[in-house]
């Protein structure tokens, strides 16, 4: 949505920059003031304001009810691959590639997030254990973070 925001209107910086946070958020969190700043894109029917749609509708898909969740989507390929936006032409055909992936995520409802929590615990331990003159007391750290383990530390009482 960003590169999205430069490339169909460069001139337009500042204004562009207001829009950024209610762009990004969904319509639900949205205040006062942040959905007044969308009546801008709403009312001259941009590719900025399809871009926004676009993200809205596949959000849509995402968050209903996994018995549409086909039709859904078709209907979202199908609006994506004609809307002359480059960005979401080449992500209709990534998950025009991938649908039947995509289909079964939706109805059996998982996604990758805990797997990227573990990562970026992983990167954070990483970060902290520079300078470790071993490997092995890294290998620990990461273990250590990334398990229920609570091993009972000397002079503490045991919680």
């Amino acid at each position: 949505m960003l590169i999205l925001l430069k490339s169909y209107c460069p001139s337009a910086q500042n204004y562009l920059t207001t829009l950024r946070f209610p762009l990004l958020k969904n319509p639900e969190d949205l205040s006062e003031g942040q959905a007044s700043a969308l009546g801008a894109p709403r009312r001259s029917g941009t590719a900025l304001w399809r871009g926004y749609l676009l993200k809205e509708e596949l959000r849509a898909v995402f968050r209903g009810d996994p018995a549409d969740a086909r039709a859904s989507l078709d209907r979202w390929l199908s609006w994506a691959c004609r809307c002359r936006i480059p960005q979401f032409v080449e992500l209709s055909r990534k998950v025009r590639r991938k649908r039947e992936g995509v289909l079964r995520s939706i109805e059996l409802g998982v996604s990758n997030a805990r797997v990227e929590a573990v990562n970026n615990k992983i990167k954070v331990a990483v970060k902290q254990g520079y300078g470790f003159r071993n490997i092995d007391n890294l290998i620990a750290l990461v273990m250590l973070r990334c398990s229920d383990l609570r091993p009972a530390l000397p002079g503490r009482a045991a919680a």
